[in-house]
């Protein structure tokens, strides 16, 4: 079936045979055999090499996946290039056989892994068409394997992981989801050493689900506090609740299981068909609505609720759930007060007036969501010289109904 589904969108190329016997032999290999179990189908592909670069956990470097290859800067690279655009670049080979090498998006669904390399003596439309659907064929075989894999864990990691994010980070779900209708994509700093901040999202048919929490603390207590709200807000939501049984459920958990930690936070509904946004903010910085590249002034500030794990100790009030219609291209930042209360080296506080100065400029040149956040976190880490003295977390909700705009998921090639 693979082999036929590989044949259907990539009428009349020859090898996808090949690529049908990749995928077979994949699927059984472990993660460190896969550089040279790709290359070795690479001949009878019509091309000379084939090198795997994974996005580190910052995403400032690519980084390859087997020995003996250099990393590149997502920033200052024509590899960087292509996965900051998801388009595809060709450019002539700088090794002493000469030909050429195409970059290539390697992407999940939405959500950005890497970048694939390729080299070849030339490129016609068939060798294209097998470099596509080569890294078409490669991503979910490389999602699937990092899930039990430390090879591919350790290839997204620069320095050592504190046991709070340790834990934190195994509860969160992929940094980007999203479909023809609405994105959903978050970043976290300092990705090595995070206390208490997380993030989640799901998306049905017809709803995405997103919400953004804060616990108390930067310890592993903080951490542990945000592990049982991730999963009190999952449970009441595979159980079919609505938004505000799902936070009364998040309230139930913290205030059963760890009476003496409370968190902040906002959990969202966006429907997908009409851009009907309801959510509920528990305690938490009110989420911004970014429209036609500009932050709406106050837009969605509403009177103010008790933080998660107390209603259920202290207030029999039910939270209260409130409505907005959302516009197609509109943006919806989540955001904890650790980017707003963030300091630079001259103590200066970095503020609300200068965050939404900032998401103004990272917006105003039309890049995709994820890339606009991935951004956004780096300026503000490095205003900081990488030392936030609080977690800092974003999540930007994009609805963008029908076909994929300029803020939704660009063409591959």
């Amino acid at each position: 079936m693979a082999g036929e589904a590989f044949a259907d969108a990539y009428p009349g190329a020859e090898g996808y045979g090949m690529l049908e016997a990749l995928l077979e032999q994949a699927q059984r290999a472990a993660p460190t055999d896969m550089p040279d179990l790709v290359n070795r189908h690479a001949t009878a592909l019509g091309l000379r090499y084939v090198g795997l670069y994974l996005v580190d956990i910052q995403q400032r470097q690519l980084c390859p996946l087997g020995v003996g290859q250099r990393s590149f800067s997502v920033d200052s690279s024509l590899a960087g290039w292509t996965y900051r655009t998801l388009a595809m670049r060709v450019e002539d080979a700088d090794d002493p056989e000469g030909g050429i090498r195409v970059w290539l998006p390697l992407v999940d669904g939405v959500e950005r892994l890497g970048v694939l390399e390729v080299r070849t003596d030339l490129l016609d439309g068939e060798r294209m068409r097998r470099c596509r659907a080569l890294a078409a064929l490669l991503a979910p075989i490389i999602t699937s394997k990092r899930a039990y894999s430390d090879t591919f864990v350790r290839q997204a990691r620069t320095q050592p992981m504190q046991l709070p994010a340790e834990m934190v980070r195994a509860f969160l779900p992929p940094r980007t989801i999203g479909n023809e209708q609405a994105v959903s994509t978050a970043v976290l700093e300092p990705a090595y050493e995070l206390g208490g901040d997380a993030f989640d999202h799901s998306m049905t048919q017809e709803t995405l689900h997103a919400a953004i929490i804060d616990s108390m603390g930067h310890d592993l207590a903080a951490g542990l506090a945000t592990s049982v709200a991730l999963a009190g807000c999952r449970s009441g939501r595979r159980a079919g609740a609505d938004l505000r049984e799902t936070v009364d459920t998040v309230d139930q958990a913290l205030c059963q299981w760890l009476p003496d930690r409370f968190a902040t936070g906002v959990f969202l509904q966006l429907d997908l068909a009409d851009g009907r946004l309801r959510w509920v903010n528990a305690g938490h910085p009110p989420p911004l609505l970014i429209r036609r590249h500009a932050v709406l002034d106050r837009a969605l500030e509403r009177p103010g609720q008790l933080p998660l794990g107390l209603p259920a100790a202290l207030s029999p009030e039910p939270r209260t759930v409130h409505v907005a219609d959302l516009e197609p291209g509109d943006r919806v930042l989540l955001y904890t007060d650790g980017v707003t209360e963030a300091r630079d080296s001259n103590g200066a506080l970095f503020g609300l007036e200068r965050f939404t100065d900032t998401i103004i400029r990272a917006t105003a040149g039309g890049e995709l969501a994820f890339e606009t956040l991935r951004r956004l976190i780096h300026f503000i880490v490095d205003d900081q010289g990488n030392e936030l003295r609080d977690d800092a977390t974003m999540l930007l909700v994009e609805w963008c109904p029908g076909p994929w705009g300029p803020g939704g998921v660009a063409p591959t090639g």
